[in-house]
């Protein structure tokens, strides 16, 4: 597959977390999934090095679950607020299941707010996964651990959002995450204190902490999908005040300026380790 083609088809995935694409030996495996509750199942063995894995604010709940030894687990991440260590250990093979952006599992005994920012061992949010953990990291081909995911996934449903927070959302993924709260409140017709305190109990964040989110990632995916890019212009699309503005932002949640990150991503070696599925 070309590197045009393979990026055209990468497109459809929002929610990038690059540094886990970077950090895999040699083959980075991806699938899109049909239900539109899943962004997309991953599959990589994690390189040798010792520095930090890190993921980035995305928005997305995530199910990562470990194949490598005697200890085998399943993790559920929160999305991150700002960078965070994923823990992921050199040369240990892992499944992972990544959640639409907004989207949180009903089977899941956590309130959102407990979610965020947090990371849980999968069996003790989700009864009876012991079977679906062995039987996952049990599995060394890709496709069949994501038909066991799949078949454990249909018997379950996601949480419903209120209508004043789906409102919301719907509005800050359209504008990439460059909304004021107070459009917000004149689109949904709430008060802003009784949006906050819904979406807050929705999401498990504040509307403005997950619009930062949002357009963290409209930065990442826009450098990720676009050859040619003015930053200045980028912040200037995005609603940041300056483009030292944007730079302090993006380096927060991603851990590497704009241009530091478009040439890692940039570079051949980045989409030479991604097989779609």
């Amino acid at each position: 597959m070309s590197a045009h083609s393979l990026a055209n088809r990468l497109e459809v995935i929002r929610s990038k977390q690059p540094w886990l694409v970077l950090s895999a030996a040699n083959t980075f495996s991806v699938a899109c999934s049909d239900n539109p509750a899943i962004s997309h199942y991953y599959s990589f063995e994690a390189n040798d090095s010792d520095a930090p894995i890190v993921a980035i604010p995305d928005g997305c709940v995530e199910v990562l679950f470990d194949c490598g030894h005697s200890q085998s687990t399943a993790k559920v991440f929160g999305t991150p607020m700002s960078a965070m260590d994923t823990g992921i250990q050199q040369g240990h093979h892992y499944f992972g299941v990544r959640f639409t952006s907004g989207i949180v599992p009903d089977c899941m005994q956590a309130s959102a707010e407990e979610i965020v920012n947090h990371c849980f061992n999968l069996v003790d949010v989700v009864p009876n996964t012991n079977q679906l953990v062995d039987s996952i990291v049990n599995t060394t081909n890709f496709s069949d651990q994501v038909a066991l995911f799949n078949q454990f996934f249909e018997k379950t449903s996601v949480r419903s959002l209120s209508s004043v927070t789906q409102t919301a959302v719907d509005i800050i993924f359209a504008r990439n995450g460059n909304v004021r709260i107070d459009e917000l409140t004149l689109a949904t017709g709430y008060s802003t204190r009784t949006l906050q305190r819904q979406f807050s109990a929705d999401m498990g964040m504040s509307p403005k902490a997950f619009s930062q989110i949002v357009r963290c990632q409209s930065a990442v995916y826009i450098i990720n999908h676009c050859d040619r890019i003015e930053f200045s212009d980028m912040a200037c699309d995005l609603g940041f005040s300056d483009q030292s503005h944007f730079q302090r932002e993006f380096k927060k949640c991603v851990q590497a300026t704009p241009m530091a990150y478009q040439k890692q991503v940039k570079q051949q070696a980045y989409l030479d380790r991604i097989k779609l599925f």
